[in-house]
């Protein structure tokens, strides 16, 4: 008896200890079990992204392709068919910042499934390389925590969008912080920009914080190229 009440003890010691290096954890950075699984679903998406930037366009989109004289037109061509094939949970490209070490593959999607594999678009906003505005959510302490700093992002500070159309540089505006009923974020306003969303403060969703970001320099990428 003696010794299952050791046992017993034993257990329970090491399951408060791992319980408080979890928090620890969380609370310094972000929550190591769902970094982990995270982690794994990156790593699929950025195999299935590189497949899909080495897959040829259609007969039908070669054609169109051909026709049109300017990488400015292909890469709309091929934003306007990204955004007509994407479905929920689809890599659809890769975000960069810099200044904060963010580099994740994109999903298609904001719902719960689509952002525990990483920073998810808003189906709503446009794509990049079309008008209008691009928007991404993401976590900011779970799930590899991919906008854990994107309240210390300053202006001037370039977010990097590849897709497999483009590469998109946009120099960050300003950040503010709303309500979570503030769609108005993802309007339209006349030139192409990014927002990036996510919650606020640290542990909260009481409210969010938005990074608004202009694009500022475009480089056409595979099809687009029109080699």
């Amino acid at each position: 008896m003696r010794r299952a009440l050791r046992a017993f003890s034993t257990v329970l010691i090491v399951a408060g200890v791992l319980m408080i290096a979890d928090a620890g954890l969380t609370l310094a950075w972000q929550e190591p079990v769902s970094a982990l699984l995270a982690r794994i679903e990156q790593n699929k998406l950025s195999g299935q992204l590189d497949k899909l930037e080495a897959a040829s366009p259609t007969r039908v989109q070669q054609r169109v392709l051909r026709a049109l004289d300017t990488q400015r037109r292909r890469i709309a061509f091929l934003a306007r068919e990204a955004r007509r094939t994407a479905q929920t949970g689809d890599p659809l490209g890769r975000i960069a910042i810099p200044s904060i070490g963010a580099d994740f593959v994109v999903v298609q999607g904001t719902d719960a499934a689509s952002l525990r594999k990483g920073p998810g678009h808003y189906p709503a906003t446009t794509f990049p390389g079309l008008p209008g505005t691009v928007a991404i959510a993401g976590h900011r302490t779970t799930y590899l925590a991919p906008f854990h700093d994107v309240d210390e992002l300053k202006r001037g500070d370039a977010i990097v969008l590849t897709m497999p159309y483009g590469r998109f540089t946009y120099a960050v505006e300003r950040t503010q912080i709303v309500d979570p009923s503030a769609l108005w974020v993802t309007r339209d306003v006349g030139y192409p920009r990014l927002v990036l969303s996510a919650c606020h403060p640290l542990y909260s969703a009481a409210q969010r914080i938005i990074v608004f970001a202009r694009l500022r320099h475009v480089v056409a990428r595979g099809p687009a190229l029109g080699r």
